[in-house]
């Protein structure tokens, strides 16, 4: 079989989302390779079948934009089918944000829309017990920053999924599936903390109608660096896919 990508990366996000093109750089930057060895994928107008695992190494899953899990859109209930076949069939996936709660709600597990505890910014995380001795988690201090941007967030983690890390506002913010190579992060693991600033300029309008004027404002000058968080990508290639970062674009 001809892999003729490294990575996958699934975007639900419409073409004139300039967060779009950002991601697809971030990913590629966290993981030390060029852009054109990660093949964006847009869902929302896009197929997604069996030949998108076949054709690369490992599958990456971002944000979102404007679209949530909730949306009853079938271009939205199609990636959620698509992340959970990927899952049980063992390809190497990371999947962050968005990606994060539609493989969660694909594999079983529910997600809710929570705007009074949205995690928009830098924020404190820490380890579970299972996220101490976690392979790819393990890694990390106990305690850590990360970088957020959310107002959904998953209630409910599938049965065989294992929770790795939480914060005050959000019990789920990250997992692996057990006996698959498969990581999801609620955080961004793939954006620094200058990225996930950006990011909140662009929607400092709807962040200052949900946090209020004062708090976005505060929000938006507290964004510090996450160096420990932003290891995570390259970890799980190097764990995983080590043949991707070693260049071997072809052969499986």
């Amino acid at each position: 079989m001809t892999r003729t990508h490294l990575f996958t990366l699934l975007q639900a996000r419409n073409p004139s989302d300039p967060a779009r093109a950002d991601e697809h750089r971030a990913f590629a930057d966290k993981l030390g390779l060029s852009v054109d060895r990660i093949r964006a994928v847009d869902v929302l107008t896009e197929p997604l079948d069996k030949q998108l695992l076949e054709g690369s190494h490992a599958l990456l899953v971002g944000g979102s934009g404007e679209y949530s899990v909730l949306d009853d859109l079938p271009a939205i209930r199609r990636m959620i089918d698509f992340l959970a076949m990927a899952a049980e069939s063992g390809h190497p996936m990371f999947a962050s944000c968005f990606g994060f709660q539609a493989l969660a709600v694909g594999l079983g597990g529910s997600a809710v829309h929570d705007e009074a505890n949205a995690e928009v910014g830098t924020y404190d995380l820490r380890l579970t017990d299972a996220g101490t001795v976690d392979p790819l988690f393990g890694a990390l201090p106990p305690a850590f920053k990360a970088q957020l941007g959310h107002k959904d967030q998953v209630d409910r983690l599938p049965g065989c999924c294992i929770n790795l890390a939480e914060s005050d506002r959000t019990a789920y913010q990250a997992y692996r599936v057990e006996g698959r190579p498969v990581y999801a992060t609620q955080f961004h693991p793939e954006l620094s903390y200058l990225e996930n600033r950006a990011r909140f300029e662009r929607y400092y309008a709807e962040y200052g109608r949900v946090f209020g004027e004062a708090a976005a404002r505060a929000q938006l000058e507290g964004h510090l660096p996450s160096p420990e968080a932003n290891t995570l990508l390259m970890r799980f290639a190097r764990a995983f896919v080590p043949n991707a970062l070693n260049g071997a674009g072809e052969g499986a």
